[in-house]
């Protein structure tokens, strides 16, 4: 018995910081119910109208179709390259493999607000200031070290023999690697791409110094609504965010396992 108690304390800690963690995500969805114009937890009542505001609401439809647009098209473009430049590094086709592989990586390292200010003196300086290419490009920058990093980390667990045994077979470099080697790394870039997707759909501070007054993404609208006041559609939208990324990542656990790549 008492061989128990500490794994039963240490459980029991763990569960405890686990709600601390979730304490926040429970007062925002509890908050999107409230009957009341303002924030009050417990909320006052049950309602959905806030839901309802926020999907009839032509300023939060537009933000939420930008934010996806520009998630998405981020999100397919850094795979495309993400995943051609974390190849030509694993099979070192380029010299300075290691400087190349930091050079993708800065983005993780530098501050978000430092790449946001020198993306919009670099696009004031040729012209592409409002631009939504500028934008969908500037998230493009921000998203691609996710694809690298989880392209490389899978590659790196990959049996090059077998790429190697197709080539011998008769398939082309392209094709053993598109028949080959793409579907072992799956799970992997599965992975990397929601963080890329999350990415790009929750960015702020990259984002709000190169949009254009008609490119308001989500997170830029609930960061002015805040300041203004906060009233429970915020919380409502923010519950919407919550319950669709659960269910993405719900539905790519189920397809790829995705979790033993993270």
């Amino acid at each position: 018995m008492n061989e128990s108690k500490p794994g039963l304390t240490i459980t029991s800690i763990a569960l405890l910081v686990i709600l601390f963690l979730q304490l926040p995500v429970i007062v925002v969805v509890l908050a999107a119910f409230s009957t009341t114009s303002y924030l009050t937890i417990p909320p006052q009542g049950l309602t959905l109208k806030w839901f309802a505001k926020v999907l009839s609401d032509p300023v939060y439809l537009d933000a939420i179709r930008i934010s996806l647009m520009l998630a998405v098209g981020s999100t397919a473009i850094s795979l495309v390259l993400g995943v051609a430049a974390a190849y030509a590094l694993f099979k070192r086709m380029l010299p300075g493999t290691e400087a190349l592989t930091s050079f993708l990586m800065a983005p993780l390292i530098l501050p978000s607000v430092v790449i946001g200010v020198a993306l919009l003196q670099y696009y004031s300086l040729i012209g592409w200031r409002g631009s939504f290419a500028a934008l969908l490009l500037a998230h493009v920058i921000i998203t691609v070290p996710y694809i690298v990093r989880s392209a490389l980390a899978s590659l790196a667990g990959v049996d090059t023999s077998v790429e190697e045994a197709a080539r011998v077979l008769g398939a082309n470099g392209f094709t053993a690697f598109r028949l080959v080697t793409l579907p072992l790394i799956k799970p992997g870039l599965v992975a990397g791409a929601l963080f890329a997707f999350v990415t790009s759909m929750e960015n702020v501070p990259v984002t709000i110094f190169v949009a254009s007054a008609k490119q308001t993404t989500l997170p830029i609208l609930i960061f002015s609504s805040v300041e203004m006041g906060v009233d429970p559609s915020i919380a409502a939208v923010s519950t919407l965010l919550i319950v669709a990324t659960v269910f993405v990542l719900w539905l790519a656990e189920r397809w790829t396992g995705f979790h033993r790549f993270i």
